[in-house]
């Protein structure tokens, strides 16, 4: 079996969450792509389904970094905390990352799988 990367976005807060959005196998996500696609088409308006007032953050991806994101959130956020102010990779800080656990789970295990045993 080959493991693939998995590419996914959401939005976490007080008020609830957002469905997670994956990207398809594939698809090479550039800054452009992220902010585009993830973030103009899916991202954004579903966050705004909660408030249109909302502190935004991100990890340390590339493309979250990247300077015409960064420019691209600063007018699009009502509030974003940029890169200089990001807390280091903390898993405490990060629940997406409980999340996705569960989802990734539930899709390995959507199709049985046959096991074979052999014996010497």
């Amino acid at each position: 079996m080959q493991l693939q990367n998995v590419a996914h976005n959401t939005h976490v807060s007080a008020l609830g969450r957002t469905d997670l959005h994956f990207v398809d196998p594939g698809v090479k996500v550039n800054s452009q792509y992220y902010r585009d696609m993830l973030l103009t088409r899916d991202l954004l308006p579903d966050i705004k389904q909660y408030s249109y007032y909302f502190t935004f953050q991100q990890d340390w991806a590339p493309v979250h970094r990247a300077r015409e994101t960064v420019e691209f959130l600063k007018v699009e956020t009502p509030d974003f905390i940029p890169p200089n102010l990001w807390p280091p990779n903390r898993l405490d800080l990060n629940p997406v990352d409980y999340k996705i656990w569960g989802v990734l789970q539930e899709r390995v295990y959507k199709t049985k799988q046959k096991y074979c045993c052999f014996v010497q």
